[in-house]
């Protein structure tokens, strides 16, 4: 290898030393940067303008469906079931026969009854003639007073033996129309737990089946009595109007899905559950396709009412300070960056519902702020979520903090 000159190796060094060189002459110093951000304006930052608006507020809940009315079939007289006479699963009327137990021996006391009401029936005939006969005769005084007393007792008993037995066939009647068990109220109607030629008894405890209204249909939801006394006082103090009507009520499905069809807030419990301190709020359905059955989960989404000035804020604009309570900067009417702690209980959708900390007119940092501070001067623009993100700085992206 061929070696190199002094002169040479001086000039290759000299080339290597100048792209530094001139790189170092370009180094500035912190009062020259503060010159040049002097320069090109404060640091541009996007703000929103908060202003008082009406939003409806709501809660969403976990619950359960319930059947609007059920009924579990049981037998009200005693004998061998005959006759089934539904299909398990469809539709039935209140009225409609669901079973038959054999009627012979009520056919037979209802025949009895009959007997013994004509039987009564004629000793009235009996007793009232003679009572008539001791009437006449007592006025003469040729018999005693007493057998004529004794006359009207046993007319007065003979009919009140009739009214016994009338009582006594329209039981028998009863007890027969009873061998034909019918629907108590309309719904859908489950399996039977009961087949032909099972002996059944009034005193059993197991139902034959069960009827179920299903439109329309329950959603009971639990809610703390917190929350809930505090909703009941923000209507009375005029925060939260529902204009004249029940709370409405939205539903949300197993598979996430919204069922069509709005409900209405029926009551809230007059208790309170001491173990978890919640109530159990009752909204009803309209279900005219039985979508929804009992026992389902659902998520049950309650229209609380409607704030007419509310106030908003992104939640991106929303920061938190050591102690955890959320802050925002506002751009004072000098220009200047200025931090306010704010009071916000809820999110309503991308944006934190403030109900303390700002008024209407301020405008709030939304994007640009990352590496400012409180107190210095900015530009505020109003913030477009659309536009590029900005940069540390609140230049943005791709555009020099200076603009050129």
């Amino acid at each position: 290898m061929p070696k190199m000159g002094t002169k040479t190796g001086v000039a290759l060094a000299a080339i290597m030393l100048a792209p530094l060189a001139a790189c170092g002459g370009k180094s500035e110093s912190p009062e020259q940067q503060q010159q040049q951000q002097a320069q090109a304006g404060p640091p541009q930052v996007g703000v929103v303008t908060v202003q008082p608006q009406a939003v409806t507020l709501t809660t969403t809940l976990p619950g359960r469906t319930t059947a609007y009315e059920t009924s579990e079939v049981r037998p009200q007289v005693n004998g061998l079931v005959t006759a089934r006479l539904f299909t398990e699963g469809d539709t039935v009327r209140a009225g409609q026969p669901l079973y038959r137990i054999d009627a012979q021996p009520y056919q037979a006391q209802v025949a009895s009854a009959r007997a013994a009401v004509a039987r009564a029936r004629a000793a009235i005939a009996s007793s009232a003639a003679l009572q008539r006969r001791y009437g006449e005769l007592v006025k003469i005084n040729a018999i005693a007073r007493q057998d004529y007393e004794n006359a009207v007792t046993t007319a007065e008993q003979a009919r009140a033996d009739v009214a016994a037995q009338q009582a006594a066939l329209r039981s028998a009647q009863i007890d027969l129309a009873r061998t034909t068990i019918r629907a108590p109220i309309s719904g859908r109607i489950g399996r039977s737990v009961t087949t032909t030629g099972a002996l059944v008894s009034a005193a059993q405890t197991n139902p034959l089946t069960t009827i179920q209204r299903l439109d329309p249909i329950y959603v009971d939801v639990a809610q703390s009595s917190a929350d809930l006394l505090k909703l009941r006082q923000q209507i009375a103090a005029g925060d939260l109007s529902r204009g004249g009507t029940a709370a409405r009520v939205r539903l949300r499905l197993e598979d996430g899905s919204v069922y069509p069809i709005e409900g209405k807030l029926q009551f809230a419990d007059v208790s309170v559950d001491p173990n978890t301190g919640t109530q159990t709020i009752r909204a009803i359905f309209p279900n005219p396709r039985g979508l929804l059955l009992p026992g389902m989960y659902v998520r049950a989404e309650l229209v609380e009412g409607t704030r007419s000035d509310a106030i908003l804020v992104p939640q991106r604009a929303v920061t938190r300070d050591e102690r955890g309570n959320p802050t925002v900067l506002v751009v004072g009417a000098d220009g200047k960056l200025q931090p306010r702690s704010l009071t916000a209980p809820r999110t309503i959708g991308d944006n934190w519902l403030v109900t303390a900390g700002l008024k209407p007119g301020d405008k709030v940092v939304v994007e640009g702020a990352m590496m400012l501070r409180p107190g210095m001067p900015v530009k505020a623009v109003p913030y477009n979520p659309n536009a590029p993100a900005a940069q540390p700085g609140g230049a943005p992206q791709g555009q020099p903090a200076n603009g050129k």
